[in-house]
């Protein structure tokens, strides 16, 4: 059977998700619906044609439950990504459409590409509370009083749906996190039931005492018309519907980011003509062609992670090192890429805030207080592409020591070029984690002591830590220390795999043509890198 194409991917996983997501839906509305009755008194006997009008109001609530559901999964798959994309805010929007229409050409892509995050982003909020308000009225309908239905009931879902959009959307639950461990679908859903269990009880019980205290606010409503036992029925029934709502949405959440961050194998099947001619071109078209913000580019990274690190699908990795070198200048180019882009975009963040402390009224300001660029904070957040990419790069050096059996590694510079751009990438975060770099001179210099890590001198143009990712807690600064670990495992794993030919070509003075570029890598300088180098090869970076 031919492999999927890479667009029909996401809609494959999403009508998936949509049937998969049914089943705990209507077991627990079945449930719902059967726990409620048993605590409202006994109906009264029902009239002839009773049953029929029963069975079609249930129906009817059975369909609502699940229109809502529906709207809740469809808009959560219109808003979540593998790429976390930082929205616009309405004063940007407002001064791009204005200065849009002044100068009569489009906005610009970046604006753009912001404001449809903004837009998923509003469009999910907006359909939590829609959501809410249908599923809420659905199971707690016809066991309550009218005036409960019609308005307490419809306000309240209305209110905790938009509350929990809100507190989603504010904790970027809609990124797609892929797990370290790739277990099967049903494993995995199993794992995240009692985190899901515990997250629903939780919000349902923090909804329902915040929509308790909005209830002032609703016109004409008073508690002196029903009993206090009618009362407190009402806001039991009421909690057990939200939670049941609330416990949807949560299974949903954890279903989804199950099932689309699963793996695939962007590879013809073992044995057909395509996977004896060429079987690394469905994987390479799926890294070169598709968005870098799609869920195809994440999947395809996450395969030639695991294609470079393990030794499952070792034909797959042994057609990278075919005998003209064409495929794995392509593969290492796609790896170094993005590191590539971390690198020069925080060393353009890094040169702008060094100009900016150029001011005299900055002049008496510590490094600590200066803050770095705005610009120099979004890569950070795509954590999970850079760790890919390191550890792919690293996987296919290290085993181009043993399986390469023409040498495209050495002889093409990919060797060099992965870890000179492994290099220059691990000196562009840790001096945005606030670590400087100082050259010294050559009388200064003796081996592996050659960066100072010190505060610079009066006068001297440096690089000012940012007080966020200086600060341990920091969301920013985890991040970039983990994106720096990352970095420095793999080139020890370079450095372990040709210890004894790269000490041979330093006690040659051949370590710099050997191992790095002689381009100007991204962020540092040639110098720099060699003397960073040698840190490894003594095993002294940290």
């Amino acid at each position: 059977m031919p492999p999927l194409p890479p667009d029909t991917i996401p809609r494959k996983r999403f009508l998936g998700f949509l049937i998969w997501q049914s089943i705990p839906t209507t077991l627990l509305f079945l449930l719902s619906r059967a726990a409620i009755p048993a605590l409202a008194p006994a109906p009264r006997p029902l009239p002839r044609g009773g049953a029929a009008s029963s069975v079609l109001a249930f129906l009817l609530r059975f369909a609502s439950f699940h229109l809502s559901q529906l709207l809740f999964s469809a808009s959560l798959s219109f808003l979540s990504s593998p790429r976390p994309d930082r929205p616009a805010s309405p004063l940007e929007l407002a001064l791009g459409l204005v200065r849009s229409a002044v100068e009569s050409r489009p906005a610009p892509p970046e604006l753009r590409r912001r404001a449809r995050a903004s837009l998923a982003i509003a469009t999910f909020v907006v359909a939590c509370a829609v959501s809410s308000f249908v599923g809420a009225a659905a199971v707690c309908w016809g066991v309550s009083s009218g005036d409960s239905i019609g308005r307490v009931v419809g306000f309240r879902g209305f209110v905790v749906g938009l509350l929990y959009g809100a507190l989603y959307v504010y904790k970027r639950r809609w990124v797609l996190k892929f797990s370290i461990v790739q277990r099967t679908l049903y494993f995995s859903f199993k794992m995240g039931l009692p985190s899901a269990a515990r997250n629903a009880f939780k919000f349902s019980g923090a909804a329902y005492i915040f929509s308790s205290l909005l209830l002032a606010f609703l016109p004409d409503h008073r508690y002196v018309q029903t009993s206090m036992g009618r009362f407190l029925l009402e806001q039991i029934i009421f909690y057990m519907g939200t939670l049941a709502v609330f416990l949807c949405w949560e299974l949903s959440h954890h279903l989804h980011q199950v099932l689309h961050t699963k793996r695939f194998i962007f590879a013809p099947p073992r044995g057909s003509a395509a996977a004896e001619t060429n079987p690394s071109e469905p994987l390479l078209a799926a890294l070169e062609e598709s968005h870098p913000s799609s869920l195809v580019h994440y999947l395809a990274y996450l395969d030639l992670c695991m294609i470079s690190e393990n030794n499952v699908d070792t034909w797959r990795r042994a057609a990278f090192f075919e005998e003209t070198g064409d495929t794995y200048k392509r593969v290492i180019a796609v790896c170094l890429r993005p590191l590539e882009k971390l690198a020069a975009k925080l060393a353009e963040g890094l040169e702008t805030s060094a100009d900016k402390s150029y001011p005299l009224s900055n002049q008496l300001l510590s490094p600590t207080d200066l803050h770095l660029d705005s610009s120099c904070y979004e890569p950070l957040h795509h954590y999970q592409l850079y760790a890919w990419c390191a550890r792919a790069a690293a996987s296919l050096t290290v085993h181009s020591h043993k399986e390469d059996r023409y040498g495209v590694a050495q002889l093409s510079g990919s060797n060099a070029a992965v870890l000179s751009t492994l290099l220059s990438c691990l000196l562009a975060v840790e001096s945005f984690m606030g670590k400087r770099t100082h050259l010294q001179s050559q009388h200064q210099f003796m081996g592996a002591g050659g960066i100072k890590w010190a505060t610079p001198n009066a006068g001297r143009k440096y690089f000012p830590s940012s007080t966020m990712s200086k600060k341990r807690g920091s969301p920013l600064h985890s991040k970039a220390y983990a994106i720096a670990d990352v970095l420095r495992t793999s080139i020890y794993q370079i450095v372990s795999a040709f210890h004894d030919e790269m000490l041979a070509s330093a006690k040659s003075g051949i370590l710099e043509k050997d191992w790095t570029i002689n381009a100007k890598p991204p962020f540092g300088t040639r110098d720099l890198l060699l003397q960073k180098m040698h840190l490894f090869l003594d095993f002294r970076a940290s």
